[in-house]
């Protein structure tokens, strides 16, 4: 299973704030969305990082109260990993593991097509399993 099949699945939606935006910003948009990161883009809507709430707690912890007037982009990840279309779920469950991040941006041919979450990919490779487990029993019944 690839990234483009989650995303074929859930949808290719990114959820994104203008690094100008407040820190209080970025607090109401995920709240609003329902998400845990944005991705933060310039005005031409190209990639320049990502804002987590990890970055948010990490603001805080640091600024205190004052966070809120704080820019988003003095607060974000500004080295963000990708992920690409025709990449193994595996390959970037493997990555955002060893990298301690837990939101993917999705890049084909440099333009961003997607975002996909650590739930995202545990979710599809709990389902590639249980369709693998399935198989196997099918084919174990047949055999005896």
């Amino acid at each position: 299973m690839k990234i483009a099949d989650i995303l074929d699945a859930k949808g290719r939606t990114v959820h994104w704030i203008l690094p100008w935006k407040s820190a209080a910003d970025a607090v109401a948009r995920l709240e609003q969305l329902g998400v845990g990161a944005l991705v933060v883009c310039d005005g031409e809507q190209r990639m320049v990082g990502i804002v987590s709430e990890r970055d948010l707690i990490r603001g805080l912890a640091h600024r205190g109260a004052n966070l809120l007037d704080v820019r988003v982009d003095e607060i974000m990840t500004h080295t963000v990993g990708t992920a690409r279309l025709d990449e193994p779920i595996a390959s970037a469950m493997a990555r955002m593991t060893r990298d301690r991040f837990r939101h993917l941006p999705v890049l084909e041919r440099g333009q961003l097509v997607g975002m996909v979450s650590i739930g995202d990919l545990v979710k599809a490779r709990l389902r590639e399993l249980e369709l693998e487990t399935g198989v196997l029993r099918d084919v174990y019944i047949a055999a005896h």
